[in-house]
């Protein structure tokens, strides 16, 4: 799973991107699949973790290694320096706090879910997003997206089903659900916040700042008490962090080889992976209901964005063709 709010659009021009990178879709969607299968082996790392230490510990390792290699990406690019400017401090301060809140809740909600169901509930994100385009930025929404909402919705409401269910999942699904539902709202809120600073900033800065700021925040829990982790607890602190990191790299350069409308939908292999990894290394499967929920919402996504794809064809089209009439 992305960290939340991490922007997941093509690069800006400035960032080094350029037209002739999207001509490459078969390595947009390799880079994209790995950039997913590497957020899930990060989020079973923080799993394996979240028993044993606080939440506000995972948080600051999963930020500060994250760093690396960010900065040697940005580095081999040429990009560190334009990286520090900004010139909208405030929004990334708002930001990060979003971000860093869904990353509190996403990680707690870890420790009470199997984590194919966590990943699961998290496909609510982007119906949400839809949502707050619509209330926060003003933005039109066509009918067919606000359709593949309320069917998405209801995917979402079939997995929560079980988990609510006190009798049989007992208080610990719930708690999970509820920080799961949380981590999914800030994300949205966080995609929001991503628009608006992509407005004047670069994703450098967009993705420096946030892990700098996450992991600061991550930090000041140590007043609450942290333990110290055993050398090889540690080493996966630094290689969760590492992954984080690496699949946001990942995760950039899918789009730039690609078109998002592409791209996008491969994102829901991030199921397929963590029930892989949920069953081999944790055990578990998700329960009926959750992977039919999930399906659902993963079909209404794939369907929001193959419409998409469907209509910008058609305007292009559509603008050949007047093109030729005026010439």
């Amino acid at each position: 799973m992305p960290a939340p709010g991490v922007l997941t659009q093509r690069p800006a021009p400035g960032n080094g991107a350029c037209a002739a990178s999207a001509g490459r879709p078969y390595l947009g969607i390799g880079l994209k699949v790995l950039s997913a299968l590497t957020f899930t082996l990060m989020s079973a790392g923080v799993k394996s973790l979240a028993d044993r230490f606080p939440t506000g510990e995972i948080v600051f390792f999963r930020s500060a290694f994250a760093i690396l290699p960010l900065l040697l990406w940005l580095g081999w690019q040429g990009g560190v320096a334009a990286a520090v400017r900004t010139r909208n401090l405030r929004g990334h301060v708002l930001r990060s706090i979003i971000g860093a809140a869904g990353m509190f809740a996403g990680f707690a909600g870890l420790s009470f879910l199997p984590l194919s169901d966590a990943v699961a509930i998290g496909y609510a994100s982007p119906l949400l997003v839809v949502v707050l385009a619509a209330l926060v930025l003003r933005e039109r929404v066509q009918g067919y997206r606000w359709a593949a909402v309320v069917v998405g919705f209801v995917g979402v409401l079939i997995m929560l089903a079980p988990h609510l269910d006190l009798g049989s999942g007992g208080a610990s699904g719930s708690v999970g659900v509820l920080f799961a539902c949380l981590a999914a709202v800030c994300t949205a809120a966080a995609t929001i916040q991503v628009r608006r600073l992509t407005q004047t900033e670069r994703t450098g800065a967009i993705v420096l700042y946030f892990f700098l700021f996450t992991a600061l925040l991550g930090l000041s829990t140590l007043v609450l008490g942290w333990r110290m982790p055993t050398l090889p607890e540690f080493g996966l602190f630094v290689l969760v962090g590492i992954l984080g990191g690496i699949g946001q790299i990942l995760l950039t350069e899918s789009y730039r080889y690609g078109d998002a409308s592409l791209v996008a939908p491969f994102e829901y292999t991030t199921m397929l992976w963590s029930l892989l990894i949920g069953w081999f290394v944790f055990g578990q499967l998700p329960q009926a209901a959750v992977a039919l929920g999930g399906a659902i919402v993963a079909a209404a996504g794939v369907f929001t964005v193959w419409r998409e794809r469907r209509l910008v064809l058609e305007r292009a089209r559509e603008a050949a063709a007047g093109g030729a009439r005026a010439g």
